[in-house]
């Protein structure tokens, strides 16, 4: 039996109506009506109070298999974790899936940010215009203006996150009831998930296609560098998406303590993010110092792949020692 039958058996096994039920949770009728329909599914809050109205768990309203049992509001607290109410999960869930588009979005325009520079330099090249600075100039210009927008977004809206950072460093207890509700919300958003994903991987091998063809047909300097900045628009593209999916499954893992959460790799990532703080100051330093010492701003963006390459790769090998 699914959510949709179980709130109108459970409806009528009280004898209520659709618009007394409503009433008792504060909704429409309308809302009722397609929460009973299967055209919507109750928030985090609405679940808890019709699992409190029935007397049931809301492992019984959200599994299908699920044997019907009487709700408890016993706190499963325990010593040395963080309690994690119902209200503050599903502010926290909420939250990261409003932003998630900004980050995605700022972190998309950081990774363009160099494009009009890139064409503003091999146009000039390609014409052969003499006054070389004051290209390089607007260019710079326009990259710094992108890059500035883009980490305020990031800045502003991470410290809305900051307060749940706890989440990721430390292990957690969950009000009873949340666990089943964030497991729903995560098998519903799957599909989605692996949409954007396989979405993201085409966009990052259809933008190297143009490079590929130039390459092997005319191998002209402006067309190449032109392909270089489709290139970027397409990985911008594919990481926009990447970072949507990841964020909001992130927040389902970081709640159910799964994955890249659970306790032991918790206690792997607090040293890893040690090391992060250090490592990407460093790479910024890098790229702006060899950037504008060279002038070579078209080819200075292979910096951030390989410096995310090696990254990856520090992280595995700290995992590896502590987990040894």
């Amino acid at each position: 039996m699914i959510l949709s039958e179980k709130i109108i058996m459970l409806r009528k096994k009280m004898g209520w109506s659709q618009e007394e039920l409503a009433e008792q949770l504060g909704v429409s009728r309308q809302s009722i009506s397609k929460w009973e329909l299967g055209a919507a599914i109750p928030d985090l809050d609405k679940i808890l109070r019709l699992s409190r109205l029935f007397g049931v768990s809301t492992d019984y309203l959200l599994k299908d298999d699920a044997p019907e049992i009487t709700y408890s509001d016993g706190n499963t607290d325990e010593p040395g974790t963080h309690f994690v109410s119902v209200e503050e999960a599903n502010t926290y869930m909420s939250l990261v899936k409003s932003i998630s588009n900004r980050f995605a979005n700022a972190i998309s325009a950081l990774i363009i940010s160099p494009v009009i520079l890139i064409l503003l330099s091999g146009y000039s090249e390609y014409k052969g215009i003499p006054d070389e600075n004051m290209i390089a100039g607007i260019g710079v210009s326009i990259l710094l203006i992108i890059i500035s927008c883009g980490v305020s977004v990031l800045i502003y809206n991470g410290m809305k996150l900051s307060k749940y950072e706890y989440l990721e460093k430390e292990e957690i207890s969950l009000e009873y009831g949340i666990q089943g509700i964030v497991e729903k919300k995560k098998a519903d958003f799957e599909d989605k998930s692996r949409m954007f994903i396989t979405l993201g991987v085409v966009l990052c091998i259809i933008g190297v296609v143009p490079l590929f063809i130039i390459g092997v047909v005319s191998g002209d300097d402006f067309m190449t560098t032109c392909c270089v900045a489709v290139l970027l628009i397409f990985i911008a593209s594919a990481v926009n998406l990447f970072v949507r999916a990841g964020m909001i499954n992130s927040s389902y893992s970081k709640l159910l303590q799964v994955g890249d959460f659970t306790v032991q790799n918790k206690n792997i990532n607090n040293k890893t993010a040690s090391i992060a703080g250090i490592y990407w100051p460093i790479v910024v330093a890098i790229f702006l110092g060899y950037s504008f010492t060279t002038n070579n701003w078209h080819t200075s963006w292979i910096i951030w792949p390989v410096a995310g390459v090696l990254f990856a790769v520090l992280n595995g090998i700290v995992s590896f020692v502590n987990k040894k």
